[in-house]
């Protein structure tokens, strides 16, 4: 009572000695350390350390003292980290998955988070994948948001930006990711490999995005829309002041910004670039699946180029674009443009009706009448009118030639 002046309670001066237990520790330490070259799901449990060390041990001790051993051991072989500061003009990036809603159909997205730690401003932006082209698409269009240059970036050690990490530590960069830092002239970092808390600014925004971004599940029309969203979300955040923080995001970013770089002259390129060949059917394959290109450039076999952006793939032949399509993420898929086999077709009028490129081709039901008013008075040569009709799309809006095609129809009647 003289040494306190509010009782202390009860202070245990020394381990609580577990005699039962003790002789039996050394198993249970290897076991666990067994377990961490073991799945996740598949490890043991205190209860399953308890049931065999009373089946193939015969330890007489209860349940309880097991599971507080497990415990604090568990608690002295977490890891420590050190608290780290970030200077203004630095920024962090990374990748996150969530499900969304495009054009009525539920899908993964894949959604590209850079953060400046300094001020903690984001740019968000989702895409179908997280390949090459979305990295770096990402980082563009981020820099574009913030509207200036950060001096270094911190990065997973993910495929899509490295090709290989050396024994000695050292990263070999993808040739795309490369050529990227070359033209900005940005200073490239990574974290530890299969560590997160190297850039953990980041790594936290990716679960806020997804926990206030993407719940309820985002429902959007195109993956336009929903990254025109998603800016504003991000600009809306600006205005938030963080626990120990005085004043607002957007405040401190002009802090961020003061210590970015300007923009090079030119925007890079954020494509995949890749060569390939027209086939007879006047299809060009990139990743598993063929896109069509014009007729003309086809009756050669022409080699052709590539330019894959994250939306929209382009082709080109020589000094000419000869294609160009949004970009399928499936696998095995043929994409056609319709417009573009219509000159065939003028000459291979018979396989009009089982063309495989005009499937599906959704035009108003005025070309329907037309054409079968046109087959109805003229036969086989109807057909060829038809096509002629259809071939004016090559030049006019389909508006226009709807139009057009009402009044051929109303004659032909």
């Amino acid at each position: 009572m003289m040494t306190f002046s509010v009782p202390p309670g009860y202070r245990r001066t020394a381990r609580a000695r577990r005699p039962k237990l003790k002789p039996f520790i050394p198993i249970i330490d290897a076991w666990l350390e067994a377990d961490r070259h073991m799945p996740r799901k598949q490890r043991h449990t205190a209860r399953r350390v308890f049931d065999r060390l009373r089946e193939e041990c015969g330890c007489a001790g209860g349940y309880t003292i097991i599971k507080d051993h497990m415990r604090e051991r568990e608690k002295r072989r977490q890891e420590v980290f050190v608290p780290l500061a970030h200077p203004q003009g630095h920024a962090q990036a990374d990748f996150g998955e969530a499900q969304v809603r495009i054009g009525g159909i539920e899908q993964k997205a894949h959604f590209f988070v850079l953060d400046l730690p300094n001020s903690d401003a984001c740019h968000v932006r989702a895409c179908p994948a997280a390949v090459a082209e979305a990295w770096v698409d990402g980082h563009r269009r981020a820099f574009t948001f913030f509207g200036a240059l950060p001096q270094s970036i911190v990065h997973d050690n993910d495929r899509c930006l490295l090709a290989k990490i050396l024994p000695d530590g050292t990263r070999k960069r993808a040739e795309l990711f490369s050529g990227f830092l070359s033209h900005y002239l940005i200073r490239d970092r990574y974290g530890q490999p299969c560590k997160g808390n190297d850039k953990g600014n980041v790594e936290g925004l990716v679960g806020y995005s997804r926990r206030n971004f993407m719940v309820p599940m985002p429902e959007f029309a195109t993956w336009e829309a929903f990254n025109l969203w998603l800016e504003e979300q991000c600009e809306r955040r600006r205005l938030d002041v963080l626990r120990g923080e005085s004043d607002t995001i957007g405040a401190r970013l002009q802090h961020d910004l003061a210590a970015m770089r300007p923009f090079p002259a030119a925007p890079f390129e954020a494509c995949d670039q890749d060569n390939g060949r027209v086939s007879s059917q006047s299809l060009v394959r990139y990743k598993t699946n063929d896109y069509s290109v014009r007729v003309a450039f086809s009756f050669g076999h022409q080699d052709v180029w590539i330019r894959a952006y994250v939306n929209t793939v382009v082709i080109g032949c020589h000094g000419e674009v000869i294609a160009r399509h949004p970009r399928c993420w499936d696998r095995d898929e043929i994409v056609f443009d319709a417009i573009q086999y219509l000159q065939l077709l003028e000459q291979k009028i018979d396989a009009l009706g089982q063309a495989a490129p005009l499937q599906g081709w959704k035009l108003p039901e005025e070309f329907a009448t037309l054409r079968r008013l046109m087959e109805a008075r003229m036969n086989r040569h109807g057909r060829h009118e038809y096509i002629q009709v259809l071939r004016l799309l090559e030049t006019f809006d389909l508006a226009d030639l709807q139009d057009l095609a009402q009044s051929h129809a109303r004659k032909a009647g």
